[in-house]
């Protein structure tokens, strides 16, 4: 699968062939929403409401809100839709802002406006008139439902009007959606996110060092301009020529963007890091900014394949809900934005079956617990997909389940001088190590780029700006669950002054096969942004599930630059004092 429709499908479903499924009916309406800071800009919302044949307003059902990823519509949420009308639920199937049919610009989940849009659906949901219309124009109203479970009190413990008994799903764009909406709307009962961020900050320019909270970090790190670039070129393009032309104002200032984008963007790409004006701008539509005020049970489903949104953001995010108090669970499966497709028996968003699928069957559990008061076990706290686990049908033997998301313990590879990673103290080699970084934030090496770390990539690395350590032979299979650690101390030349001019140099974790073979696992990097030399640094790699077999080695690679990512603008001589207990690779591994 391409790139671009990674970023265009997260969750591209049809209809499910589900074995006597319960009958609905659907309907195409448009919503008049008020969004913004003071609620008082209008767009237009494109949505299926999906109702199943037994609800009445004798008969209430609960609801499930759910809306696309980022350049997609309401049409790739008809899989999941229909399998929950099928069984049960009142289902509000809706193309987000700027996206898919429905008006007003992109403003990346800020919840002021996405957040108050989906607000708006949950009144209707909740029996509201006043916003629905049978037509674009709005002349034909319609009135809000009366057959869904009305609530007595929101999640602030008040009363409020038009409350129905409703949960969000969806992945990617429309996974953090479900936290902007839930924190500025209490009436929202839980929610499942999929594939999405804790940070856009640190999504879009990681940082492997300087965390403060989560991900989040007090320098920032190297631009994606991969990922950026095709962003801005999948969200300019969605209206297409008959959107702009139907809509004007979308074309003015940033095209089909909040005119705040476009110069952040933008800025980033240019200047390889975001200023802190466009930490700012990507953090306010982040859940980083705003947690706090999301009190609702909420399942976590994040991908181990994600360059894009990495296992270390939803595992912020559980951190910090679990930390306040939610009731929070989460599931690492296999599949994600740099490879969208599912293992056998995790899930199926065109054929969704909780019972041949572990992942539809938490879901529906889920639901089931949260919205029909069934009592339902929800599962366990963590669980994560293990690819090295042969079964055959429901992926349910390749999870290991967990109360607790740290299952790894420490297991230090000390950096040699000799090149080695060795695990005994008597075994390291005092030397340094230098490598060099080119002007202008250019690649030194030959990886395949972030959006797509599958495909073969040129095998050729500039000389001296890549150093690396390797293991020996495993003499039995290494298990790493969590995300792995180094410390390093470097040292530069020409002195660094800040955040401008400091060093930038990406780590990386290799597995090595017998004959030689070496896969960036997950295609995850960790970029490090320096700007002191000198001191000890603490570098925190994207988590991964992975087993190094028998007979393979672990190699670490700290290169000058990266083909996905916009490297430091001046050129540094880099050593690296390897040679001592303090430099130091940690692996969370699991088992004996």
């Amino acid at each position: 699968m391409t790139a671009a429709a990674a970023v265009l499908t997260p969750i591209a479903v049809s209809a499910p062939a589900t074995a006597d499924p319960v009958g609905f009916s659907k309907t195409t309406l448009h919503f008049q929403v008020l969004v913004g800071p003071n609620r008082d800009e209008p767009c237009d919302v494109i949505g299926d409401v999906y109702k199943p044949d037994s609800a009445s307003a004798s008969n209430r059902v609960p609801a499930v809100l759910t809306t696309n990823g980022f350049g997609g519509s309401k049409n790739d949420q008809a899989g999941i839709a229909s399998f929950l009308a099928s069984r049960g639920y009142a289902v509000l199937a809706y193309s987000g802002l700027g996206f898919g049919g429905s008006g007003c610009k992109i403003h990346l989940d800020d919840p002021d406006y996405d957040g108050r849009a989906a607000s708006e659906l949950v009144s209707f949901l909740g029996g509201g008139d006043g916003m629905a219309f049978a037509d674009p124009a709005h002349t034909v109203p319609v009135p809000g439902l009366d057959y869904v479970v009305q609530d007595a009190t929101a999640h602030h413990g008040q009363a409020e009007a038009d409350d129905p008994r409703v949960g969000m799903v969806g992945g990617s764009y429309g996974g953090s959606v479900q936290f902007a909406a839930a924190s500025v709307d209490p009436r929202i009962d839980t929610i499942i996110p999929m594939i999405t961020w804790n940070d856009l900050s640190y999504s879009l320019a990681p940082n492997g060092t300087a965390q403060t909270t989560g991900v989040s970090t007090s320098v920032p790190g190297a631009s994606k301009v991969l990922w950026t670039l095709t962003f801005g070129a999948v969200g300019v393009t969605n209206p297409r020529a008959e959107g702009y032309v139907s809509d004007p104002a979308r074309a003015l200032g940033c095209p089909n963007f909040a005119n705040t984008a476009c110069p952040a963007l933008a800025q980033s790409a240019v200047q390889g890091y975001p200023d802190p004006g466009s930490v700012d701008f990507l953090r306010r539509s982040s859940v980083v900014s705003y947690a706090d005020r999301v009190r609702i049970p909420v399942l976590l489903m994040q991908g181990q394949q994600d360059t894009l949104f990495d296992l270390n953001e939803s595992k912020a995010t559980f951190e910090t809900l679990q930390a306040q108090g939610n009731d929070v669970k989460m599931i690492w499966h296999s599949w994600g934005h740099s490879d969208l497709t599912p293992a056998e028996g995790e899930i199926n968003m065109k054929d969704p079956n909780p019972d041949t699928q572990y992942e539809t069957g938490r879901m529906v559990d889920w639901f089931d617990h949260y919205l029909k008061d069934s009592g339902v076990d929800t599962g366990p706290v963590f669980s994560y997909f293990r690819s090295w686990v042969d079964y055959t049908g429901n992926a349910a033997p390749a999870y290991a389940e967990s109360w607790d998301v740290t299952v790894g313990r420490d297991y230090s590879l000390y950096l040699s001088g000799d090149g080695a990673l060795t695990d005994r103290l008597d075994g390291i080699v005092p030397a340094v190590r230098t490598l060099n970084t080119l002007p202008g934030g250019l690649p030194t090496d030959r990886e395949a780029p972030d959006t797509r770390p599958d495909n073969p990539a040129p095998q050729g690395v500039v000389p001296g700006t890549v150093v690396e350590w390797s293991s020996g032979s495993l003499d039995a299979p290494l298990d790493v669950v969590g995300a792995p650690t180094l410390d390093v101390r470097v040292t530069a030349a020409p002195a660094v002054a800040g955040v401008e001019d400091a060093v930038v140099v990406f780590a990386k974790l290799y597995d090595v096969a017998p004959d030689g073979t070496d896969t960036l696992i997950n295609g995850q990097v960790a970029p490090v942004r320096i700007v002191a030399p000198g001191e000890p640094v603490q570098v925190t790699m994207p988590a991964i599930v992975h087993r190094f077999d028998e007979g393979h080695r672990v190699r670490l690679e700290v290169s000058g630059g990266d083909p996905s990512f916009r490297g430091g603008l001046v050129p540094h001589q880099v050593t690296i004092a390897a040679g001592d207990p303090g430099q130091v690779l940690v692996l969370p591994v699991t088992g004996s």
